[in-house]
């Protein structure tokens, strides 16, 4: 088992269409079986790289981007405000594919975390040939009723936060939270922005916070800070370019058959086990393993993550 994160043995920007610039980089076995990592946020980037302490360096090549407009990837969404519109799930998935078709991969083992598993399963329900196995950790599909859950009927358990939340929100009449925070974080005001990106992230360190291993959220500077905010509520304001109410569960027909492990903390307040579990019932092909312990993450998701990579080493 690595024991540290594996550095990279290559990395670049590969430039797309439209001017977009994608940081990816590439670690581990140059001809071992390919495996692509999805981070979460949207807008957290791939940080200093501890997902490649859980892949076998000497078994996969190991494949992490940071999406569109975050991380080490140009122009970042707030440099670049105007070209928001731009950033949906669907360029990202599109992105995946020029990374792929870049490094010459096949097929690849798809991985990710949290909001990283959305984008895992759009990707495998727009191309199936491509998969070749999946390991979703913290399982979210970023629908309407998921969003709407964790930024307003959550509130119930956390009234005093919520009600802070709701009340620095500047929403309308008739606006979701949620788009209120997006609109701000796109607006003109710079101060605006800057004290709407710390009240939305305050929100998003509580309702978290019921997970016996919460560690606050914490971002290198202010400009990550910023961007996570804006990408985040760009993305969830609307229910993650999905469009259909349920879409992912809907097409669940096109994966079924891909050879799934699906991880998921009992404790995951926000992102209840009820998310997972609808998406196994309609997945023969899924094993699911709830951790009794933890919430959104943990030590022990991370290491039966690393057991299902090991399983799939072979396929």
């Amino acid at each position: 088992m690595p024991n540290a994160p594996i550095d990279p043995f290559k990395h670049g920007l590969l430039r797309i269409e439209g001017g977009q610039e994608i940081y990816w980089e590439a670690s581990g076995n140059p001809q071992g079986k390919p495996a692509l990592f999805l981070h979460g946020g949207p807008g957290i980037g791939l940080g200093s790289g501890g997902y490649r302490r859980r892949l076998d360096p000497g078994t996969y090549l190991v494949v992490g981007i940071d999406q569109r407009g975050c991380g080490r990837s140009r122009p970042l969404a707030v440099d670049a405000l105007d070209r928001l519109a731009e950033n949906t799930t669907q360029a990202l998935i599109a992105d995946i594919e020029e990374v792929r078709t870049h490094l010459g991969i096949k097929r690849w083992l798809v991985s990710g975390v949290s909001w990283g598993t959305t984008l895992a399963l759009a990707y495998a329900q727009t191309h199936p040939d491509r998969v070749s196995a999946m390991v979703l950790a913290a399982v979210t599909t970023t629908s309407r009723a998921e969003v709407d859950w964790l930024t307003e009927a959550v509130g119930r358990i956390f009234p005093e936060a919520w009600q802070r939340f709701d009340n620095s929100s500047g929403r309308r009449e008739g606006e979701r939270i949620v788009a209120a925070y997006a609109r701000r974080l796109a607006g003109a005001d710079e101060a605006d922005r800057a004290c709407a990106a710390q009240d939305w992230c305050a929100w998003e360190n509580v309702h978290v916070s019921l997970d016996p291993h919460h560690v606050p959220m914490t971002f290198e500077d202010d400009q990550a800070l910023r961007t996570f905010a804006t990408l985040v509520t760009h993305y969830w304001s609307h229910d993650g370019f999905l469009h259909d109410a349920d879409r992912i569960i809907a097409r669940m027909d096109r994966i079924s058959h891909i050879p799934a492990v699906l991880l998921h903390g009992r404790h995951d307040i926000s992102g209840p086990v009820m998310t997972p579990w609808r998406l196994h019932q309609k997945w023969p092909a899924s094993q699911l393993h709830i951790v009794e312990g933890e919430g959104h993450g943990g030590p022990e998701m991370m290491e039966r993550m690393r057991l299902a990579y090991d399983g799939f080493s072979a396929c």
